[in-house]
């Protein structure tokens, strides 16, 4: 089971600043960073099509968003010049800094953690699409910052090694796709605008975490969680995308709290068929046309247990019936659990750090009232949430 201080690292992300010695129009934080990587990863994978091991390639992702925050301290120069000399050394000691948060989560996942980053030859691919997608999330960053600091001394050697960076995965299917083709870029550069939509935006809260922030947090916990089931890997990767998914069509409603939607009767379901005209009209022409169907299958009905049947989607009741690989399964049950208890997290850490606000009091009673006491397979939800109660 997740241990509270690797929930706690999860979320020391939302804290880390990106270009802090830069002009920023808005503040980046490492979180967003991280979720917008893995969004791209997704773009370029896709397109490099049945070469790529997409548990290699999710897992890879959550790796390296595990060394990256043990690894805070450092500026990006300095990290790259102490991998290009000490890169044995320095993963040997984020392992062993991790190791127990790590060991204690199911299916020997803190094993191909060390494998990951101590053995050359293992997820070579996947690991070449995480660094590009690194890149390119790095550049979307430096475009927006750019015009702020043209002044500044050695500003262009900077530009120019973010460009050369880019440059050296022209072989890579997708990333050409993406520089290429302005409509796809426009998918990329769509979901990175989550980066700006803050979460709890009606209260004051620190850390504040954004959209995208929060998607990737649901999608870390829902894999971890999908490997306490020990389900099969298809319906691992669909609950992982669907969590990393689950929130873009707030990229074009905005954020509606649950007290506006409850509030009148229907109101919840004219705000669904809302949001699924706005993904057909402006989302899915943004990918290509074979993308389409799993992308509405990721975001249609989010928090509703469902399959594939006959080319269609079908919601179901316990998906425990349906684990299967030719179902398609995805545990939006646990999704929506997952979601919840990141929201529960957010307004804890915020009283933690002695904010002291009616608004996320009630919300946090409300949260566990409602949440903790969920059963799902073996998961023991209630200690995850007693971990901040």
């Amino acid at each position: 089971m997740i241990t509270k201080d690797l929930i706690l690292r999860i979320f020391s992300a939302a804290n880390i600043l990106r270009w802090n010695d830069h002009v920023r129009p808005s503040s980046f934080y490492e979180l967003d960073k991280q979720a917008h990587k893995m969004v791209i990863a997704y773009i370029i994978a896709k397109f490099e099509r049945k070469s790529v091991d997409w548990i290699k390639l999710i897992e890879g992702g959550i790796f390296e968003f595990f060394q990256r925050v043990m690894l805070t301290d450092l500026r990006p120069e300095i990290f790259h010049e102490i991998m290009s000399k000490k890169e044995k050394e320095l993963n040997e000691w984020v392992i062993r800094n991790l190791n127990k948060d790590l060991s204690a989560l199911k299916e020997d996942f803190g094993e191909r953690f060390s494998k990951y980053f101590l053995e050359s030859g293992y997820a070579v691919r996947e690991k070449r699409i995480l660094k590009a997608a690194h890149c390119l999330s790095t550049k979307w960053e430096f475009d927006i910052i750019y015009p702020w600091n043209s002044m500044i001394y050695g500003i262009g050697k900077t530009k120019q090694k973010v460009e050369d960076s880019i440059v050296v995965f022209h072989d890579l299917a997708g990333v050409r796709e993406l520089i290429i083709n302005k409509k796809y870029y426009g998918f990329l550069d769509l979901c990175g605008q989550l980066r700006f939509q803050q979460r709890w935006s009606h209260t004051f809260r620190v850390p504040k975490t954004s959209v995208l922030g929060h998607m990737l947090t649901v999608a870390i916990f829902a894999y971890i969680l999908s490997l306490e089931m020990k389900i099969l890997d298809k319906r691992r990767y669909n609950n992982f995308y669907s969590s990393l998914f689950h929130d873009l069509p707030e990229i074009l409603t905005k954020d509606i709290v649950k007290p506006v939607k409850s509030s009148i009767s229907g109101l919840e379901s004219i705000i669904k068929d809302y949001e699924k005209e706005q993904i057909n009209d402006k989302i899915l022409p943004l990918i290509p046309p074979d993308w389409h169907l799993e992308m509405q299958y990721f975001v249609e009905d989010e928090f509703s247990d469902r399959i594939v049947e006959n080319g269609k989607m079908r919601k179901i009741e316990n998906a425990e019936d349906f684990g299967d690989d030719k179902y398609n399964t995805i545990d939006g049950s646990l999704i929506e659990i997952c979601d919840k208890l990141c929201a529960y997290i957010e307004v804890s850490i915020a009283l933690e750090y002695g904010i002291k606000s009616p608004t996320l009091t009630r919300s946090k009673e409300a949260l566990y009232d409602e949440y903790s006491n969920i059963k799902k397979n073996n998961l023991d939800f209630k200690r995850l949430f007693n971990y901040f109660r």
